[in-house]
């Protein structure tokens, strides 16, 4: 990807124009991006004196973070995550709950399914049936009526019925209409199944016929005479849901036989990344071409293999059908029994084979600085060797991150009493979704005004205070959950800055190296630029802000949107990902600038934005040549993996190794050590892209600072100077 950064420099010039000194206007086109730093003979690597910066912004974010746990304490105390773990029925009860009347009725009942057609569905989130909770679903057809004759010859007719009432009843008096006018039976029954706590009807198929109940057609309670499919077009959601469920179980097998195959997978991952960090300090050009042609030569056995099952299907029956004609399948394993898909994949790798060739016959020039960086930051991660494990510190971080958002968010939303609101069957009522009491509604105006208008639990929330600001409070936890993300990764970034600075500005490598650098490093980012690095990651966090409610807000209005809107839509999005590119940057250079001089966050990014444009030919040479070689190397690690996991779960390896039989989709684990392989590989090349663009810093300030001389003598390797046309005079000397 192009520097975002630099096709943007004026703009972020003028975001950061707060940040920068204001100088004489009458200034020289040379000093437009500051003067280069003079040199100090004193200057050893970070500063160690310093004071902390930003203060203000570290008490704001303490503040926040105060509320934070404040907020957390307040949603704890008035949150009830059981409301998600239990249904609810339409008078807010919980079905299933200890200690409550039903204890014993753990599963929720539609009176009727048929209503959930009704667009109040997709208004409310909401049926608009009465909903009882059952301790079992109904396992024959029965109507109303019916019982009503049945009952007079066979009392255990009625006492099977009554369980789906909502109140008990020695026997049927009352007429069809008043059942239905009060709501206190359903007017019909038919066999279901319970899912997810619910009572969903028993569709099968019947000679290719879809029946429930092994019928057809049955008695909907009114006189009228409904099919199968009518039923299954009400309960259409549900049922892919059964269907999700039945692919989750058979994945869940997948999982449960190949787990150990999966973490060996895993763990052959991790030892290949730390293998190529290791290695790259010694033959960093030789694994660059070894990353180069393995990438290649793994997209090249995917062409072939594409082809080869492109032809082993040209006589296959059904293959030539396409994706839109087979629609939307649950069994992913019907897309690969078409030619189409594989030809598109082939076509898609012939592509990505294309362009990383053509990448590297029109960058061959600047392979040899990568190289140079990456043997070098292979150096300084062999003498910090702790470097490699600090993603598992900022892993941990991240997840108590999450896991405090996640609850919070939970509890925020099981927050207050149960709220009811109107609910018209037809959807034409003009007192629907207004707030009302289920007790006596049916004797209420608005009940006359809206026949079958019913009065349902919608949610949970109150007239209280705390109850009027949960949409402000669950926006609250999502801002300052995006600002602590972006605290840890940036507090991350300025640890390892720091430890990787002391690696460079040591004269004589190792023995000048400080002790415990990485240590040292983050206790001087916690200590001192607290403040700084809450600073950088609020810019972060404000921009995420937005275009997560841009998406939301695309989400809400994607039916009233015209082609003008979504045309600003677009822009708006292209403009805010650029703009979080080019900040995330520019914070990553400010946090390097921070790690070394101590300085605030405005005047580290001023220094930064203004030696990167002082040396632009240079970055024009490094940054995403280095980039390109990182990524190659996940790709690798990851593909590596990825072929022997798929020549193990497909069984091609019977004769070196025995793997798992009988696997009902074999792409689920492969799937699974393909990402958690290019994780791991991401989580040990992310250090290596860290200390190389600290290190690239480093050298620019090197270059500024010194001259060779004795005086000033250059604190790059001797490889660097070499590619600089660059020499120490004691190098010459000898």
């Amino acid at each position: 990807m192009a520097k975002v950064w630099l096709l943007n420099s004026n703009y972020i010039s003028f975001l950061y124009s707060a940040c920068r000194d204001q100088r004489s206007d009458t200034r020289s086109e040379g000093d437009k991006y500051g003067t280069p730093r003079a040199h100090d003979p004193h200057f050893r690597g970070p500063v160690v004196n310093r004071s902390c910066t930003d203060v203000l912004c570290c008490m704001i974010f303490m503040l926040f973070i105060m509320a934070y746990v404040l907020l957390g304490l307040a949603a704890w105390v008035n949150g009830d995550p059981r409301r998600v773990a239990y249904p609810t029925d339409s008078q807010g009860y919980f079905c299933g709950q200890k200690g409550t009347p039903n204890e014993n009725k753990s599963i929720l009942f539609y009176f009727n399914m048929l209503t959930c057609t009704s667009p109040s569905v997709v208004v409310n989130l909401q049926c608009p049936t009465t909903q009882i909770c059952v301790s079992k679903c109904p396992e024959r057809f029965l109507t109303f009526m019916e019982i009503q004759f049945k009952y007079k010859n066979d009392s255990e007719y009625w006492t099977y019925y009554s369980q789906f009432c909502r109140t008990t009843f020695l026997k049927p008096v009352e007429t069809l209409s008043q059942v239905l006018l009060d709501n206190d039976c359903p007017s019909a029954i038919y066999p279901s199944k319970p899912f997810l706590q619910r009572c969903f009807p028993d569709f099968s198929t019947k000679n290719g016929t879809l029946t429930v109940g092994n019928k057809t057609v049955f008695d909907d309670g009114s006189g009228k005479t409904r099919n199968a499919a009518e039923l299954r077009k009400a309960a259409n959601g549900i049922n892919k849901a059964l269907d999700a469920r039945a692919i989750g179980v058979k994945v869940f097998e997948d999982y449960a036989t190949t787990w150990y195959w999966i973490l060996i997978g895993l763990t052959i991952a991790m030892f290949l990344s730390w293998m190529f960090v290791m290695l790259l300090r010694f033959t960093a050009g030789l694994l660059f071409w070894i990353f180069t042609f393995g990438v290649i030569g793994i997209i090249a056995y995917g062409i072939w293999r594409c082809y080869l099952e492109y032809s082993r299907l040209e006589e296959q029956p059904g293959s030539h059908l396409n994706a839109y004609t087979i629609g939307i399948q649950t069994d992913i394993s019907m897309y690969f029994r078409l030619k189409q898909t594989w030809f598109a994949l082939m076509i898609i790798l012939c592509l990505l084979e294309l362009f990383i060739i053509l990448m590297l016959i029109f960058l061959r020039t600047r392979i040899r600085i990568s190289i140079a960086l990456l043997k070098e930051g292979s150096k300084a991660i062999g003498y910090i060797p702790s470097t490699l494990i600090y993603p598992a510190l900022t892993f941990f971080f991240l997840s108590v991150c999450i896991s405090y958002w996640a609850v919070v968010a939970l509890y925020l939303a099981t927050s207050g009493a149960p709220i009811y609101k109107v609910i018209a069957p037809q959807g034409q009522c003009e007192h629907e979704n207004k707030t009302c009491d289920p007790v006596g509604f049916n004797t209420t105006e608005i009940a006359k005004a809206c026949p079958g208008a019913q009065c349902h639990f919608a949610f949970y929330g109150g007239k209280s205070l705390y109850h009027q600001y949960i949409t402000t409070f669950q926006l609250l936890n999502l801002f300052v959950f995006l600002w602590l993300i972006n605290f840890v990764i940036a507090l991350g970034q300025c640890a390892l800055a720091g430890a990787f600075a002391s690696y460079y500005w040591a004269l004589k490598k190792p023995d000048d190296i400080p002790p415990y650098p990485l240590f040292t490093a983050f206790g001087r980012a916690i200590r001192y630029h607290t403040g700084s690095l809450a600073f950088g990651s609020l810019i972060l966090a404000v921009i995420q802000m937005f275009r997560l409610i841009l998406e939301y807000l695309d989400k809400r209005l994607q039916k009233a949107q015209s082609n003008i809107s979504k045309f600003l839509k677009c822009c708006l999005r292209c403009c805010f990902w650029c703009l979080e590119k080019a900040v995330k940057f520019l914070n990553r250079n400010a946090y390097v600038m921070m790690a070394i001089y101590g300085k605030n966050f405005c005047k580290s990014a001023r220094d930064a934005f203004n030696l990167l444009m002082r040396n632009i030919l240079k970055i024009a040479v490094m940054d995403r040549v280095t980039d390109f070689v990182l990524i190659l190397g996940k790709i690798l690690v990851a593909g590596c993996i990825g072929v022997l996991a798929f020549l193990l779960f497909t069984e091609r390896l019977p004769v070196i190794i025995e793997g798992p039989t009988s696997l009902n989709y074999y792409w689920v684990p492969l799937l699974t050590v393909i990402v958690g392989s290019y994780i791991i590989a991401h989580g040990f090349f992310s250090v290596y892209a860290m200390c190389i663009e600290t290190i690239f810093i480093c050298f620019l300030e090197d270059l500024e600072r010194n001259d060779g001389s004795a005086e000033k003598p250059y604190y790059m390797s001797q490889s660097l100077m070499k590619i600089m046309n660059r020499r120490n005079v004691e190098t010459k000397k000898q």
